[in-house]
Parts: C-alpha cells; structure tokens; sequence
C-alpha cells in the first residue's frame, strides 16, 4: 500500500465517522411564538386577554389604613384612636356569548385592627347572564338606588342589607327606564332579621324585591321596595338625584309597613344604648357634593327618622394624584329617645388600583 492509498483511506473512513455523527445530532426545536398579553377593551379599562382563551380578566382592590375617632353608630364607644386596615382584591371576567357578556364577580376583604383583632369576608361571588345576577351581592334595595350619600358614614341611619345570596334580574330599556326584580336569601345579609322574636330556623321562603327607575338629562328617579318573609313586613325607598353642574344632590325617603317592629329592609344599625332603635314609620336622607377643583371635592349627608335619629356627616375627599384618596369626616349623631349623642371622626388613606 502506497501512500496516496493510505491517505485516501483514511478520507474516507472520517467521512463515513462524520456521516454517522451527523445523523445522531440533536436538531433544536423551533421556539413557539410568544403570545403577548391582549388589550380587551370591549367591557371597559382595565380588562385583558386571559392567554389562549377569549375570556377577559380585569384584576383590581385598594389598600386603606384609617384612624377613627368614637363611633357614630354607637354612644358607649368612646374609646380613643382605632386604627384599622383593610385590603381588598376583585377579580372580574366576562365572555362573549350568542346571549351577551357571560361575567363574574369575585371580591375578598381582609382587616386587621388594633389589638390584634383580624378578619377575612368573601365579600362578593356572582355570576351574570343577559340581565340576570346568581350569587352574592348587596341587596338590590341598596344598588339599585344607589346607596346613600358620598361620605363613609352613610347608613348611621340604616338603609338596607348588604352581601346576601340572591337570584336578580335588571332591565335597561336604553331611554332611561329601568327595572329591577330580585329574590334574595331570608337567612343571609345584614339585616335585622329574627330580630323581634320570629323563628327563622325553619323558613326558606325568600325575601323580594322590586324597583323601578328613570334618568332624564341631569334628573333621576328611583323606587324600590324589600319584603321580609319572616316579619312579614317590608320598606319603600324613593330617591330623587340632580346635578346641576357646579354641584349634584340627593333625597331619599323611607317607609316602614309596620313602625313598631323592625324587618331587612328597615333596620337598626345602632350599638350599645342604641341598638334596635330603627326607623319608627320613616326615614329621610339627603345630601350635595361640590367639587372644588380635579383633586378636592366637598361632601355632607344628613338624616333623620321617625323614632327621633338624628345624623349630620360631612367630609372632603382629597386626590393628591391618581388613585389616592385622603379623606377626613366628623360625624354627629343624636338619639333623642334615649338622650344620648355621639361625635365621630375618621382620617383615610386609601390606595385603589
């Protein structure tokens, strides 16, 4: 063997090695497309693409650390500074369907207080559907109007339950009718259910109710009714609203089907020599909001009953910058039956998001 046949060999036999190598490589996968986050603006701001699906998420809460100064719902606490802190999360969805935005609504609360004191509420979880809303929420005796005013303190004159179970169907006409029907859970919310000697252990049928309303330019006009089947008795709210541009205002009257007793829908919200004293036949909110400029707003409600409660709360919400909020409020309340008043007052910070 020469040495040209040596070299050849040898060629050839690196090549064949090679050749084996090069078919035993690993080939790197190609890298899948990122998908970014999608803006879904169809259900308002906030709202985006949950990744590989079509069902749009909006994550929001706040943040609030407050000192509080006396209670304005009750004439026995008097003790000094109560610092609280509360935090809340909300998740909401919404899917479009062939029957409109399929939504939910999911809210936590979480508080801690001097002295140690905690607390955890599954504040909201509902599911809605063309019109119709399953699950926990606010009464609609409360949502549908409205609320009250625009100071924390609002139902020191109270105005209806909160976070009950419910089955509730809205009705928007688009000229500004609208309607309101709900059965809601007898032995869930705050009201003051049992509270004049009912049994309730064994009933199931459901409290109701019914509201209607009409916004015409700057005026507004709603009215709702709540039945309480375990007292059997009920409450009637009417509420005018109007904004007149350098300021808006509100009345609000109430009307108790049986003064001497109270039911969900007209309650006490009252502690220590307080408690249980609820509306007698009536009750009357009102109040004003004037904006002083794009970061300060002045706000006062005042309220009085048939049974002689009397409430003055007024406040100043200021926003330093977006999403910030220092409000400070003083609260007066009178209970002329009892003889007894209260001064209260509050200094929030709160933090939305």
């Amino acid at each position: 063997m020469n040495i040209k046949s040596l070299l050849l060999g040898s060629a050839a036999a690196l090549a064949a090695v090679s050749g084996a190598h090069a078919a035993d490589a690993v080939v790197a996968a190609e890298p899948e497309p990122l998908e970014y986050v999608r803006i879904c603006d169809a259900y308002g701001a906030g709202y985006f693409f949950i990744p590989g699906t079509e069902t749009c998420l909006k994550i929001g809460g706040k943040v609030r650390t407050e000192g509080q100064w006396y209670d304005a719902y009750n004439p026995q606490h008097v003790t000094g500074t109560l610092w609280h802190t509360r935090a809340e999360l909300q998740l909401q969805t919404a899917t479009d369907t062939e029957y409109g935005a399929l939504k939910t609504n999911t809210e936590l609360r979480w508080d801690w207080n001097d002295g140690n004191s905690t607390s955890t509420n599954f504040l909201h979880g509902s599911i809605s559907l063309g019109g119709f809303t399953i699950g926990k929420e606010d009464s609609q005796f409360n949502v549908f109007t409205g609320y009250a005013g625009d100071v924390i303190n609002d139902d020191v004159v109270y105005d209806g339950p909160y976070e009950l179970n419910q089955i509730t169907y809205n009705y928007d006409a688009g000229n500004g009718f609208t309607a309101v029907i709900s059965v809601e859970d007898t032995n869930s919310g705050s009201g003051a259910t049992g509270s004049n000697g009912e049994d309730s252990s064994d009933h199931y049928a459901p409290d109701v109710v019914a509201g209607v309303g009409y916004k015409a330019g700057n005026f507004g006009f709603k009215v709702v009714g709540g039945y309480d089947s375990i007292v059997e008795e009920g409450a009637i709210k009417a509420r005018v609203d109007a904004d007149f541009g350098v300021f808006s205002a509100f009345v609000m009257g109430g009307y108790n089907t049986d003064g001497s007793k109270l039911n969900k829908y007209a309650g006490a919200n009252g502690g220590g020599d307080a408690a249980g004293i609820g509306w007698g036949d009536w009750a009357v909110w009102g109040g004003a909001s004037v904006p002083i400029n794009e970061k300060l707003k002045w706000n006062f409600q005042v309220a009085y009953t048939d049974s002689k409660i009397f409430s003055a709360t007024t406040n100043v919400k200021f926003n330093p910058v977006k999403n910030l909020l220092i409000e400070p409020e003083v609260t007066y309340t009178n209970w002329d039956s009892i003889n007894e008043d209260q001064w209260a007052g509050i200094l929030r910070f709160e933090r939305s998001f």
